[in-house]
């Protein structure tokens, strides 16, 4: 990709400024009727009468309530995909917002702003057609915070829809940091995930008599120790790993031994290397524990989401991009990944592109305070011009470079 010190795209930072009281609107009616999951039917409608008239290319998800829109721009060339995420957390809100959900589920990971924005981002480069040279996706996703969305978009054709190939990929996820500051990094930026269940299979007996048993608790006792000092001793601490145990399971009675103990561990990664290392050292663990203890493991390890892994030189572009519309002190270069995980990275999988994190806590609120996913977090909808003109600029700028 050649390296374009200003590419000559059009003010949508200026232009998205007559966009933002409807796009306000918007957010705050997603936010009002949050939905969870696959299956988010207001929000599909919601978003299809938001696109009504834009000339856009339609098409609904088969197994979940996804909306594809492509824009067909007026020169010939390829494509630059967009996303934002719809679904909402089964989360009681208490921000005492004058639009606050009232049916038990919160956009506490600010999904609503991401819907709204990209809308906006629609709406800037529609007015653009003419003077686009390929295609935009827009990529409305739904289940985003369960088991994943994004790869049965792909699985239904995402990546083919504006039928010339993909060659950047952008999303922009709001939190609650210092308002308006956008921040990435080239290569990891969030870690993938695997759950652990693990069954220890012992044979149980009366509490007072344990020689006369195969006690399966102090087995799984034993393998959630030795599963912390694991990542401190098979895993490189510049590429690091947690794990963490958040359930265990025995009798239902304090003089029950049971025949079985059962572990819960939720696990984070930041390379392909570490996942295959994982999945070689927790059985080999678990299994030699409990054999230790005359009992046997099993193992089901479930991996989720892929690491999330910005390609270098598309994020030193956007950086770059984002620096000269909105300035060089709004943009952060992060050092670190963060060890939270985003299925967006099945798309940077196949495609090369950045994720991007805007700071969105209101004014006089400590962005320590509340964090996303807290019943009482709450995002600046005043963004939502700036966040609409950050992805229309990266998509416009990104397909100039394609025609030098």
């Amino acid at each position: 990709m050649p390296a374009t010190p200003a590419a000559p795209a059009p003010d949508f930072r200026t232009e998205a400024q007559s966009l933002q009281d409807d796009l306000v609107t918007l957010r705050r009616t997603l936010h009002q009727n949050p939905e969870l999951g696959y299956q988010l039917p207001f929000t599909q409608k919601t978003v299809l009468d938001e696109l009504a008239g834009l000339g856009l290319e339609i098409t609904t998800g088969e197994s979940l309530t996804s909306v594809v829109a492509v824009l067909k721009g007026g020169r010939p060339g390829p494509a630059v995909l967009l996303r934002g995420d719809m679904d909402a957390l089964p989360v009681v809100e208490d921000t005492g917002l004058d639009f606050a959900s009232t049916n038990g589920n919160m956009h506490a990971c600010g999904h609503d702003m991401h819907t709204a924005g990209l809308v906006g981002a629609a709406r800037l480069l529609a007015a653009h057609r003419d003077e686009l040279p390929g295609s935009i996706i827009f990529m409305f996703q739904p289940a985003e915070e369960v088991d994943g969305g994004a790869q049965p978009m792909i699985d239904e054709g995402l990546l083919d829809a504006a039928g010339v190939p993909v060659v950047a990929a952008y999303g922009i996820h709001v939190e609650a940091d210092e308002r308006g500051r956008f921040s990435t990094k080239g290569g990891p930026l969030m870690a993938g995930f695997a759950d652990l269940y693990l069954t220890v299979h012992g044979a149980g007996g009366h509490s007072s008599q344990p020689q006369a048993t195969r006690d399966p608790v102090p087995a799984v006792a034993e393998i959630a120790l030795a599963l912390n000092t694991m990542t401190t001793r098979s895993f490189d601490i510049f590429d690091p790993v947690v794990v963490s145990v958040t359930q265990l399971e025995g009798s239902q009675a304090s003089n029950i031994i049971p025949d079985t103990a059962k572990l819960v561990a939720s696990i984070r990664f930041l390379s392909p290397n570490s996942i295959a290392l994982l999945q070689e050292r927790v059985p080999e663990i678990a299994e030699n524990i409990a054999r230790a203890h005359r009992c046997t493991a099993e193992v089901d390890f479930q991996v989720g989401f892929p690491v999330t892994m910005n390609n270098p030189a598309e994020t030193r572009t956007a950086i770059d991009r984002l620096g000269e519309v909105f300035g060089s002190d709004r943009v952060q270069e992060m050092e670190v990944p963060r060890m939270g995980s985003e299925d967006f990275s099945f798309v940077l999988e196949k495609v090369p592109g950045t994720f991007v994190f805007l700071g969105a806590t209101p004014e006089g609120i400590d962005p320590n305070a509340e964090t996303n996913h807290s019943p009482r977090v709450q995002f600046d909808d005043g963004l939502l011009g700036d966040q609409a003109a950050a992805l229309a600029h990266l998509a416009f700028a990104r397909l100039l470079d394609e025609v030098g």
